[in-house]
């Protein structure tokens, strides 16, 4: 397969070309600036081109497949879609965006049409929470609540960090009897049972509102991390301040400087999930520990690029692609047995 990495001067991007000459692939490396792009390709000895995201249907003729890893993808994954229905490019990308993955969904119909898979959310965003909430529901087919946590490790990278300014200015988000609400966050606090110990979490807006409820069906779900438990208070007194351009224009240049862990960093610290499920009767849980969230996102990115030629055309989650134990295929994860509670 000719596949791109578009975005491939990030962070995440990096990592992914990478390992995916370690593994002996040879992807074409893209991004928006010549300058960034060429000396990452040079030392990897790949193709590289440049382009802008309105220029990408031109450039995207002869690939089979991208990864698109330029976010904040709210304001980036909008043409690139556009570009690979036109050119019947196979579409995946790391975000963990709700609204991204709703609007992505919506082009199912045209995915189909094009004979092209759309695969937001191929990182850790959000494939262990999305084939946990799998797992969940096909040990009960009945739940009707869906409580998914997590914690990572490591610190995090320029991308992700330009991504937690966007979302700070919006709060919280659930779905709640079929239908995305908005909270403030940590609206919600529990203790989830990693296979570390339990610790106390608080809720936030995750992707999985958005794909747990289309991979699952079940109605009600939301997403928790540990947060401090005023952060939802601060974050509602502010929010006014924090959605103006000003602020989130100096926020995003400071975010852009920020350096994701180092190769030590990533082999020594880890992530964890945690879900629950439950129906009238009965709950169900199961938790999940992985790599660096950073490491894991590129190796289930060349796993999926690797099996994406054999999905049904569409818009899908990680797990309706393919199937709730994909994330046991991923190097260094252990999952523990799903365990009826109640």
């Amino acid at each position: 397969m000719t596949w791109m990495v578009y975005g491939a001067n990030g962070y995440t991007g990096r990592l992914i070309a990478e390992l995916a000459v370690q593994r002996g692939e040879r992807p074409i490396l893209a991004g928006r600036s010549l300058e960034k792009v060429e000396p990452i390709a040079a030392a990897l000895g790949l193709e590289h081109r440049a382009f802008d995201l309105d220029r990408a249907r031109a450039n995207l003729e002869d690939v089979e497949a991208v990864v698109h890893c330029a976010g904040p993808f709210s304001r980036t994954s909008g043409a690139m879609v556009d570009a690979c229905l036109n050119t019947r490019t196979h579409y995946l990308d790391i975000t963990g965006e709700i609204d991204v993955f709703e609007s992505v969904a919506l082009r199912d119909a045209d995915a189909r049409k094009a004979g092209i898979v759309l695969l937001p959310g191929a990182g850790f965003d959000v494939v262990p929470t999305d084939c946990l909430a799998a797992i969940l529901k096909n040990a009960l087919p009945s739940a009707t609540h869906l409580d998914l946590a997590f914690v990572v490790g490591g610190g995090a990278s320029a991308g992700t960090t330009k991504t937690s300014v966007e979302g700070a200015a919006v709060g919280g988000r659930i779905r709640v009897n079929g239908e995305l609400r908005s909270v403030r966050i940590g609206h919600r606090r529990r203790t989830a049972h990693f296979r570390s110990g339990p610790r106390e979490v608080g809720s936030i807006p995750w992707g999985d509102v958005s794909t747990a409820y289309r991979s699952t069906g079940i109605p009600n779900i939301t997403t928790f991390t540990t947060v401090p438990g005023m952060l939802g208070q601060l974050q509602q007194l502010f929010a006014p301040v924090l959605r103006t351009s000003l602020v989130q224009n100096v926020a995003m240049t400071v975010a852009g400087k920020v350096k994701g862990p180092d190769e030590r960093k990533r082999a020594n610290t880890r992530a964890e999930v945690f879900g629950e499920a439950w129906d009238a009767q009965t709950k169900v849980e199961c938790a999940i520990t992985t790599p660096n969230a950073y490491s894991l996102t590129a190796d289930s990115v060349l796993r999926a690029v690797a099996k994406i030629d054999g999905v049904t055309p569409g818009s899908h989650t990680p797990s309706s692609a393919f199937g709730a134990g994909f994330v046991r295929e991923l190097d260094g994860v252990v999952a523990s047995e799903v365990r009826f509670t109640s």
